[in-house]
């Protein structure tokens, strides 16, 4: 699928409008499921979203600067690697491979404070994901609990469970409505009193399934958090968000983040995301 740089600029335009759902410009045509054009299934919307946003290629990799604003406009910024890559007992499944399970590692680079800690992951289908959280200045290696996936990444407005991926098989899912351009989902816990929000609703752009906004609302039916896609490129062929933002309406702060060098498909070993490569980072995949 390829997006020109048109594509792109419209996206960024209509999410940047912000109290409203996002509505891009017309003239980009819905990308047809069938013959007839049928609405997919909610299942193959979910699927192709979860797959879209996180398991495009068999690996990846991606520098990222992070920018953390408070309500005073005060600013934070962190900078990192994240490297990815899909279990090889997920390569067969062809054209669900957001199915298979997947590694995580991402390395901080600055501020001093958080220069070479460690964040990763494995991602598994029917158990909950392992995550391992080095740091530095203590030599020491925490296992992050799965009580605390929804806990702030280091300081930002972004959890844990963000970062890595929320598993679909956790919430039921609706399609409430469908736009020229959007399908437009509900997604409700399974099992509410794991997480802190009710459900949320996100807003799938029919051409990439990509998630362009997504509202989380808590036990008061009130929305508190907002996700956003605000750029999009394509990169080796995927359509890909180059920067996103997380804002938590309840106490004014907002982190925005960019996303630059992405590649994909580009061999990562299984070992690097050992418990080895905490201490010792693989360098040369970090470049």
């Amino acid at each position: 699928m390829k997006f020109s740089h048109r594509f792109s600029s419209l996206l960024l335009a209509s999410v940047c409008m912000m109290s409203t759902p996002p509505l891009l410009a017309q003239g980009v045509e819905p990308q047809a499921t069938s013959a007839n054009n049928a609405t997919p299934s909610v299942d193959e919307i979910v699927h192709r979203t979860n797959h879209v946003s996180y398991f495009q290629g068999k690996d990846g990799r991606a520098q990222v600067q992070m920018v953390i604003t408070d309500d005073q406009g005060r600013s934070r910024q962190r900078s990192f690697t994240i490297l990815r890559r899909d279990r090889s007992d997920s390569e067969a499944v062809t054209d669900h491979a957001y199915l298979g399970e997947q590694q995580l590692y991402v390395y901080f680079n600055r501020p001093a404070d958080v220069n070479k800690m460690v964040f990763m992951v494995h991602k598994k289908r029917q158990a909950d994901d392992d995550r391992w959280l080095y740091l530095p200045a203590l030599d020491l290696v925490k296992r992050i609990a799965a009580s605390d996936k929804r806990t702030s990444f280091v300081g930002s407005d972004y959890f844990y469970e963000d970062v890595s991926g929320r598993s679909v098989e956790e919430d039921t899912h609706e399609l409430l409505r469908t736009t020229d351009n959007y399908y437009v989902l509900r997604h409700t816990p399974k099992d509410p009193d794991s997480v802190e929000f009710a459900y949320y609703d996100m807003y799938v752009h029919k051409q990439s399934f990509i998630p362009v906004q997504v509202e989380f609302f808590d036990k008061n039916n009130s929305k508190y958090r907002v996700s956003r896609a605000l750029k999009v490129d394509d990169i080796d062929g995927y359509p890909t968000v180059t920067e996103a933002s997380m804002e938590n309406l309840n106490t004014g702060s907002k982190t925005l983040m960019r996303y630059s060098q992405v590649r994909y498909n580009i061999g990562l070993p299984d070992d690097v995301f050992t418990e080895r490569y905490l201490r010792t980072p693989p360098r040369q995949y970090l470049r």
